[in-house]
């Protein structure tokens, strides 16, 4: 049975963590499978947003799969945490757009993963953390770097260091979720925000992610260099042209990412 799953419709791709009997956490088979699908999302134009979630609704991933970890020697586990690192990095760096649809515990590398993510829209019942430091050791799949970017440094240590466990709407209130929906309607509601997405220039929603996140990185003046050139990417684009048309012609513009 594959532990990844993964479909693509109208425009949107669907990761699924698919070990649902083990809270979809991760071993090395299924870094390995999620990896494969990333690197395939990479250079792939059919797809404009990305949505990952679990299998079920218990758990997005509980994350690393302990009782694999209990077999492996000390070499086998810094296999293990560079690549789930790696794979999380790519993540990170995809050309596209990516939801994480948080349907249920997301802890550790769980919790990582969702951090790799543009946004994060959790089901009410949801709830994350990361724990790691419960277990003797630390987030090692970027947690220790997202998550204070993400919500500052103090609130960051706090989290990490008490390996405390949030609520949905806690999460949302430390600034870590985008929304919280009713479980029912969490994979509704991340489409929905997928759509708004899509009716937009898929070259430009890849420009303006890669200026924002790139250009965070670096210092202000770097960064409206790298905003200048992600917009010279748009402008020899048949989508530039499309849009001024319709918008002469006033109707809604036919993209195609080209």
């Amino acid at each position: 049975m594959a532990t990844v799953l993964f479909e693509k419709k109208n425009g949107i791709g669907y990761v699924t963590i698919h070990r649902p009997e083990v809270m979809n956490s991760f071993n090395y088979s299924t870094l390995l499978a999620l990896e494969e699908i990333v690197e395939a999302l990479t250079v792939d134009n059919e797809v404009r947003v990305v949505i990952f979630t679990g299998a079920g609704d218990k758990a997005f991933s509980a994350g690393a799969d302990l009782k694999e970890r209990r077999t492996l020697s000390e070499q086998e586990v810094r296999r293990n945490v560079k690549k789930i690192g790696d794979v999380f990095q790519r993540i990170d760096e995809l050309p596209q757009p990516t939801i994480a649809a948080i349907n249920g515990y997301a802890f550790g590398g769980g919790f990582e993963l969702a951090l790799a993510c543009d946004f994060r829209i959790a089901a009410r019942h949801a709830q994350i953390g990361l724990t790691e430091t419960s277990m003797a050791i630390i987030p090692g799949a970027g947690g220790t770097q997202r998550l204070p970017r993400l919500i500052g440094t103090a609130r960051a240590l706090e989290l990490i260091l008490t390996a405390k466990k949030l609520t949905a709407e806690e999460a949302l209130a430390y600034g870590i979720l985008t929304r919280v929906v009713d479980g029912s309607e969490l994979m509704a509601a991340c489409e929905a925000f997928a759509a708004a997405m899509l009716k937009n220039g898929p070259i430009a929603l890849q420009q303006a992610k890669f200026a924002i996140k790139q250009g965070m990185d670096t210092d202000l003046k770097t960064g409206l260099k790298i905003e200048s050139k992600a917009y010279e990417v748009t402008i020899p684009t048949k989508d530039r042209v499309e849009a001024l048309q319709a918008f002469s012609e006033k109707r809604p513009p036919r993209f195609t990412g080209e």
